[in-house]
């Protein structure tokens, strides 16, 4: 089910038992009926502004996008933060000092000198790997 909830947020295809296949930005999961619900969604019909998906439906969800490198980031951090960085890939979520936490998006929690460092070396390292700042 984490890796189900990892893709909110992202684009992706989805095959239904009818064979019938959609793409667009997965915004919900039901992770108890493996219903979805997918926003700008496209099919062979067209564009459609919402979608949502029956889980028994559901044949086969893809994700093209490749996944953000927690890992490399942590490294990264671990250089700047000797042994002061815990990377928890399971929640997608990188731990700076016990006190900041650090996701793909960037900063969620801390503030202060050092969480100000953590997102320049965030910063850096999307500029590096072609994304965004």
């Amino acid at each position: 089910m984490e890796e189900l909830s990892n893709l909110l947020q992202k684009n992706v295809s989805i095959i239904t038992s009818s064979g019938k296949t959609f793409t667009g930005t997965l915004t919900g999961v039901d992770t108890d009926t493996m219903s979805v619900c997918l926003t700008n969604a496209k099919s062979e019909q067209g564009s459609i502004h919402k979608l949502f998906l029956n889980g028994e439906t559901i044949v086969q969800i893809s994700s093209f996008e490749k996944p953000f490198d927690l890992s490399s980031l942590g490294e990264r951090l671990e250089r700047v933060f000797p042994r002061m960085v815990r990377v928890m890939d399971d929640a997608g979520v990188i731990v700076v000092m016990d006190r900041i936490r650090v996701t793909e998006k960037g900063i969620v929690e801390g503030s202060g000198p050092a969480a100000e460092r953590v997102q320049k070396v965030f910063e850096e390292f999307l500029r590096e790997k072609g994304g965004r700042p």
